[in-house]
């Protein structure tokens, strides 16, 4: 259980890893998107490229890859461990949480660009919808909310992963709902710059090119 526990974690290290925004716009012509903007290589600063379809590609990949992960790794799980998981209705709601919390941490961290990666908001959503579907779902709508209200794509992610925790307590219990803290707590510090700007009034806001 140990050790396949640990690949599944690094397993979805390495598929939060994949830098698609910055892989996209090289592709696309738009050179390194971490010299323009926010230098951030997640769907926002692709935005500030000024290709919208760009940047909705890349939101879907990141948030797809987090999905992509819980999925792929929670499959391969051998037959005996799924019906020990069985006992525990709220055990593979913390299991995926696990793995998706390992695909953020690529994300934000990944190896190749020598660990420094996105703000992990796509695929933090791409885990909540996937691992717990009801507070993805809940955290989703709040983003969606605040980002029509606001136009700060930097707030609606605070406040959505700020969400988390809370409806997750009440849906899928208090592990599954100390995970989710860990995960806004780790979107809450790659932030920590946009929300110095929030405080001054300097941030930028949805489509805003740099």
């Amino acid at each position: 259980m140990d050790y396949f526990f640990i690949l599944v974690l690094v397993g979805g290290y390495l598929i939060g890893s994949i830098p698609f925004g910055l892989l996209l716009t090289k592709a696309a012509g738009l050179g390194d998107i971490r010299t323009i903007g926010s230098g951030n290589i997640g769907a926002t600063n692709v935005l500030r490229t000024g290709n919208k379809k760009l940047a909705l590609l890349t939101l879907l990949l990141d948030g797809g890859k987090g999905a992509v992960a819980i999925l792929l790794l929670l499959g391969s799980m051998p037959q005996p461990l799924t019906d020990q998981f069985m006992l525990d209705a709220n055990a593979p709601y913390v299991f995926a949480l696990s793995v998706g919390l390992a695909a953020i941490l690529g994300h934000c961290f990944p190896l190749w660009l020598r660990f420094k990666g996105g703000k992990g908001v796509a695929t933090t959503l791409g885990v909540l919808l996937s691992a717990v579907p009801l507070t993805g779902v809940i955290a989703c709508a709040v983003w969606l909310l605040s980002a029509f209200l606001s136009r700060f794509s930097s707030l609606s992610a605070l406040l959505a992963t700020l969400s988390a925790p809370l409806s997750a307590y009440f849906l899928y219990g208090p592990a599954a709902a100390a995970l989710c803290a860990l995960i806004a707590l780790l979107v809450w510090g790659k932030h920590h710059q946009n929300i110095r700007r929030l405080l001054k009034g300097e941030e930028p806001r949805i489509g805003r090119k740099s």
